[in-house]
């Protein structure tokens, strides 16, 4: 700690030419005190919900517009590695915030489940250093009086669901915010969207943020999850002249089921995509306003692949090629479940139109985060690498040595990526030795071909790694 303030005084004494060889050593395996000289920048997350890797233009969607994240892609670094930290909701969220993957988080599955009073998230870490920290819209990482009560994970601001079953609904009676330290349930305007108004209460928070003090926004929408259902305003360019949906023939999902009616799944799913394309476009537009655009950084992503519930169909996916070339959506462990659309951008810092293949995930937030805004102290036990090189175009950018996802619904679930590698076990609850299937993800990222039989030296390696990357969880019977 003693060397890290002594290079800290240097990086504020020395010339700038200097400064550079102080502050920008090399980086380690682990997770490097790197200070980035300058102000710590104000950052957004803004995260979507079941949204495939396919869903956006810059991901090569043709028939959904999303003019504003497109720019996001244009203006910044756009990543075609990159993984969600689970293959649904909670645990996926709670990789994000702990930097830790499934085999070690204490959320991997959905349910009633909230952060330990040990668990150490982004926000905590942000404002310990300075970092005013606003969150809207799905938390699901714990209940109210619960240890991972937003309250209690150092949110100043919050309105949102607290649990991922109350976010089902795109018009909910009713909300939870912190209002004067407590936190409160209050009711919704009957007809009113959610996302509008954890749109609007985030660019309320962006707006009153002194320009001297940086903020951490995080803005977790719940679209385009079920229920399908969208503000005519997004619904309308997916529409005819008639009122009926550009993707004839549709399905009709029939009312009287868990979500609501839907005439027109293929044309609602569209329009779900645009809003959370329209909200992003007001977020910039704000930052711009306030004149903080250049020294925030923004960053795009999904918790998990594309959905098939309330009406959406495997068809309606092919239909879009929401899921990419891959295979599988949310639940599957294959890449369609997992492989998310990822974007930064950071003006000045991150250069225009980047593509980028590095292979990182949600762990690997936290300490690029951390080490983006200064801050030398991690929590202990953490999975992630800090991808700040990578960002910044430098040329140490640290490697992980494998990737490990586990998931208990449906039989039971593993996934391993090592480099162009990708091993698959499903049925673990009933065999826990049961066969693996192998991937080359260079000339099969589609997972159509299981090579197991052909490399029994991989297969090994990969059972290897998958007894080291788990630990026992009292919650989740693996």
């Amino acid at each position: 700690m003693m060397l890290f303030f002594n290079i800290r005084v240097l990086c504020y004494l020395l010339p700038w030419s200097l400064l550079l060889m102080a502050c920008q050593h090399k980086s380690s395996r682990e997770n490097p005190d790197r200070v980035l000289p300058g102000e710590p920048p104000n950052i957004i997350f803004i995260l979507a919900d079941d949204m495939g890797i396919g869903d956006l233009g810059c991901y090569g969607q043709q028939r959904i517009k999303t003019p504003h994240i497109d720019r996001l892609a244009a203006e910044g670094m756009r990543f075609t590695n990159f993984y969600a930290g689970s293959t649904v909701c909670a645990p996926s969220r709670a990789s994000l915030m702990t930097g830790q993957h499934t085999g070690i988080v204490h959320i991997r599955g959905n349910g009633e489940y909230p952060l330990r009073q040990t668990d150490t998230i982004i926000p905590q870490l942000l404002q310990r250093h300075g970092y005013t920290t606003g969150m809207f819209g799905k938390w699901g990482l714990g209940l109210q009086g619960s240890t991972g009560d937003p309250r209690h994970k150092s949110w100043n601001s919050f309105t949102g669901h607290l649990h991922h079953v109350e976010a089902h609904d795109q018009q909910p009676d009713s909300l939870w915010r912190i209002k004067e330290g407590k936190l409160l349930k209050f009711a919704i305007p009957e007809g009113r969207y959610g996302n509008e108004i954890f749109t609007e209460d985030a660019l309320d928070f962006i707006t009153k943020q002194p320009k001297d003090k940086p903020f951490f926004l995080y803005l977790s929408f719940t679209l385009p999850h079920a229920e399908l259902l969208a503000p005519e305003k997004y619904m309308r360019p997916y529409l005819d002249a008639s009122g009926q949906s550009i993707f004839a023939p549709e399905t009709a999902w029939a009312p009287g089921q868990h979500y609501g009616p839907q005439p027109y799944p293929k044309a609602a799913y569209a329009a779900m995509v645009s809003s959370v394309d329209s909200y992003t476009g007001r977020i910039m537009q704000c930052l711009k306003a306030k004149g903080i655009d250049k020294n925030t950084l923004v960053i795009f992503a999904s918790d998990n692949g594309t959905h098939i519930e309330g009406g959406r169909s495997p068809e309606d996916v092919a239909f879009f090629k929401s899921n990419g070339p891959y295979k599988g959506v949310k639940r599957a462990v294959y890449e369609g479940g997992i492989h998310e659309p990822f974007i930064a951008r950071w003006p000045g810092k991150i250069k225009p139109a980047q593509r980028s293949d590095h292979i990182a995930a949600f762990w690997d937030v936290l300490p690029t985060l951390t080490e983006i805004a200064g801050i030398p102290d991690k929590p202990a036990g953490i999975n992630g690498i800090s991808f700040v090189p990578e960002l910044l175009g430098q040329t140490e950018q640290s490697q992980h040595e494998y990737l490990y996802w586990e998931f208990y619904e449906q039989g039971g679930k593993q996934a391993v990526r090592k480099q162009k590698w990708k091993a698959v076990r499903l049925n673990v609850r009933k065999n826990r030795n049961a066969p693996l299937e192998l991937y080359d993800l260079d000339t099969d990222p589609g997972e159509q071909y299981n090579i197991a039989g052909e490399h029994p030296e991989i297969i090994r390696e990969m059972e290897e790694i998958m007894r080291e990357a788990h630990t026992p969880n009292p919650l989740f019977s693996f």
